[in-house]
């Protein structure tokens, strides 16, 4: 009978294979020598927790049995960060990419494709149903998709895990008359209501009702006859209706869609597929749809524009200098603005393209402050593209604390985020909650140690981090799956830059 080690090393060798990994790219990845996985894989190696934990994040794969799942983050702080750090792809776009994908009956390649639990879960989904995903060398991932799918086979846990599942209804409603999708699930950021879909895709023929935990969906697929003005300009609803009339023949022209980031790159993959779209990022979309899409592409995604505000917040709240490389600037041009009132300085570098050609990146340095920022008169707040954008907002929540007086933040959006800022009163930062969507910051702020547990919000949980890195001392931030949903090797990137996160799996 196998020993332990041995069972161990055929599941990891498996797992391995079923990634697409060669020894030799397995054991770049986890920084060691290709004799080293060998004999791992033979078992003939003794592995700590730390090394099977590792191994696990490498292959996204749960080799052992962690209480919980649960993976914490030892945070020493009050370190400078300095240097340099170069931006990945966008998650938001990623998502709706996977999901896009269905349209294509060919072979579609990603290149640089974002490596993070929320793509991991679409990416599940899709494997459930019969599509072949492979990843490739540095981060490629190339998609197949069978002629027809087996969507009652369709991995629901995955899928509740994501809202970005509802971006499955788009694409499969042009070769399905009935099939399901699992109640979203996602950020817990209070309830955000499915009738903005409902109402757009009851235009190409789509019937959602909610019962037993799933969405059932019916279609009697027909051309819309008129103008589809969206009952609300949001980023999943645009893409859903983008993705219904890219195979709907003839012309469908939406009003009230959203202009964001997310919705720009799909627009652009979609017209990689051949599906001409006019009015990219603007509130007026006219999409020229074909019945069917088989062609062989690699797309692109552009860089993340919120992973740059994430990395500028840090820089900021630790009064440190760093360069920003691939930045998507005009994505973040009010943000920027308003830091610049703040009394920030940075400097930017000439424009130059992304890897997909249409989207202009700039290399912005953020200098230190020194404690010299002042809070604006104004109130932060959240709008639709062109305005600030709803996910970099609490980013202003550290940087807030760094200021001067005493800054307003109206987070009007949902209803529950603005409640978990003030957990950041657990790092020292003077929160004031006047209402639901309303705090006041004021600073400038001693940030404190702390051990804290991650709340279930992506961009909340991420301040907590920030907030850390920037107090003198150690800190615990528990469970830190919410923010691995959205940030790829964070720990490590960060440490790069001069911070002290040490990865911490519980037994």
């Amino acid at each position: 009978m196998p020993s332990a080690n041995e069972q161990i090393g055929q599941l990891i060798s498996q797992v391995r294979q079923e990634k697409g990994l060669t020894q030799a790219a397995f054991a770049r990845r986890l920084q060691t020598s290709q004799s080293a996985v060998n004999r791992i894989e033979h078992g003939r190696q003794n592995l700590s927790v730390e090394t099977l934990g590792r191994i696990s994040e490498v292959l996204n794969k749960q080799l052992i049995s962690l209480s919980g799942g649960s993976l914490n983050l030892r945070i020493e702080g009050g370190q400078e960060l300095h240097g340099n750090i170069t931006l990945k792809t966008s998650k938001n776009a990623a998502v709706a990419l996977l999901c896009a994908s269905l349209l294509n009956y060919g072979v579609t390649r990603f290149r640089s494709f974002p490596r993070i639990e929320e793509v991991y879960r679409i990416i599940e989904v899709l494997e459930s149903v019969g599509v072949q995903v492979k990843w490739i060398d540095n981060n490629d991932l190339e998609i197949r998709r069978p002629e027809r799918l087996d969507l009652n086979a369709l991995n629901a846990v995955a899928a509740r895990k994501t809202r970005s599942v509802l971006m499955l209804i788009g694409p499969l409603l042009h070769d399905y008359a009935h099939f399901q999708i699992p109640y979203a699930g996602g950020c817990k950021l209070g309830t955000r209501t499915v009738q903005p879909h409902l109402f757009a895709l009851e235009e190409f023929g789509v019937n959602i009702i909610a019962k037993n935990g799933h969405y059932n969906i019916s279609v009697r697929k027909r051309i819309p006859t008129e103008d589809i003005v969206l009952y609300e300009a949001g980023n999943t609803v645009t893409n859903n209706v983008l993705m219904a009339a890219a195979r709907t023949p003839g012309q469908t022209i939406v009003q009230a869609a959203s202009g964001d980031y997310m919705v720009q790159d799909l627009c652009y993959f979609l017209r990689t597929l051949g599906v001409q779209i006019d009015g990219i990022g603007s509130h007026f979309l006219t999409i020229h749809g074909t019945e069917r899409i088989k062609k062989n592409i690699t797309y692109t995604p552009t860089e993340d524009p919120i992973e740059a505000m994430f990395f500028i917040s840090a820089a900021v709240t630790t009064n440190s200098k760093i360069t920003i490389h691939r930045v998507p600037y005009k994505w973040i041009g009010l943000e920027l603005l308003k830091l610049k009132k703040m009394g920030l300085k940075f400097l930017m570098s000439k424009p130059y393209k992304a890897a997909n050609g249409m989207i202009d990146l700039a290399d912005i340095t953020i200098e230190k402050h020194n404690g010299k920022l002042k809070a604006l008169a104004e109130k932060l707040h959240p709008n639709l593209y062109p305005g600030l954008n709803p996910d970099n907002l609490p980013y202003f929540v550290p940087i807030a604390a760094c200021c001067h007086g005493r800054t307003l933040i109206h987070d009007w959006m949902y209803e529950n985020r603005a409640l978990y800022y003030t957990e950041m009163s657990k790092v020292g930062v003077q929160v004031e909650l006047a209402d639901p969507h309303r705090i006041y910051i004021n600073g400038p702020t001693k940030f404190s140690a702390a051990d804290v547990i991650c709340p279930p919000a992506l961009r909340p949980a991420s301040l907590l981090l920030i907030g850390m890195l920037a107090a003198d001392g150690i800190s615990i931030l528990r469970n830190v799956y919410t923010i691995n949903r959205g940030y790829e090797d964070l720990a490590e990137r960060l440490n790069s830059l001069g911070a002290h996160i040490t990865v911490l799996h519980e037994i």
